[in-house]
């Protein structure tokens, strides 16, 4: 509210007397604007869920309990051994030092072409199927909730009887972001079955092995 003040003839013989006048202000165009701003602004905002990595994990055993490592089969098992300087050294199978020979050990990074290309050849079957079934509810041909869609994909997932199964594990040198790195790998490459483990001896003796070989070599050329 304001008020303008105006002077106005006197008659004659009288004092000079101002006159006041009060002035309205609309606000509604002001009111339409905020309303069009506010719209505006939630219309454009992303709305993003917070990132954040799922890992399940095994139960603690309770106190006294034995615990039986499951059996894994070796024509699935693929290993993954993460070094120093951003790589991955990895061989298929198990190393067991009484059957031997040890698997031969070979070498990658965390490019497309790398660990990425490896993972998805070894599981092209899982990854085909989901990569379909994602397709189809993109495209309409399928119409399910994401929630619907979600509980089909582990169900395949779980389903799932020739995909590989992954151990990764950390040699000395590893940073944090290897870890997660390589586990982003996993989700996005569809892999049903990998768990965390620690490096074994013989593991480490093929790792010292491999660099020492990988030395002469840069050493004789």
């Amino acid at each position: 509210m304001g008020e303008i003040i105006e002077n106005e003839k006197p008659a004659k013989g009288k004092k000079k007397r101002a006159r006041k006048h009060g002035t309205h202000i609309d606000m509604t165009p002001m009111v339409d604007l905020f309303c069009l701003l506010l719209t505006f602004f939630m219309l454009t905002t992303a709305f993003n869920k917070p990132k954040v990595m799922q890992i399940a994990l095994p139960e603690k055993p309770k106190p006294g309990e034995k615990v039986v490592a499951p059996e894994i089969n070796q024509s699935r098992a693929l290993t993954l051994i993460l070094s120093d300087n951003d790589k991955v050294l990895w061989y298929a199978g198990l190393a067991d030092p009484t059957k031997p020979p040890l698997p031969v050990l070979n070498e990658t990074d965390f490019s497309k072409d790398g660990i990425r290309k490896l993972l998805l050849q070894r599981n092209k079957e899982l990854f085909k199927q989901i990569y379909l079934l994602n397709k189809d509810v993109t495209e309409g041909k399928l119409d399910i909730s994401q929630d619907s869609l979600e509980t089909r994909i582990r169900d395949l997932m779980r389903d799932d009887k020739s995909g590989p199964i992954i151990l990764v594990k950390a040699s000395d040198g590893v940073n944090y972001k290897n870890l997660v790195d390589i586990i982003d790998e996993m989700v996005i490459t569809n892999i049903a079955r990998y768990t965390l483990t620690d490096i074994n001896p013989v593991e480490k003796m093929m790792v010292r092995n491999f660099k020492n070989a990988k030395s002469s070599v840069a050493a004789s050329n």
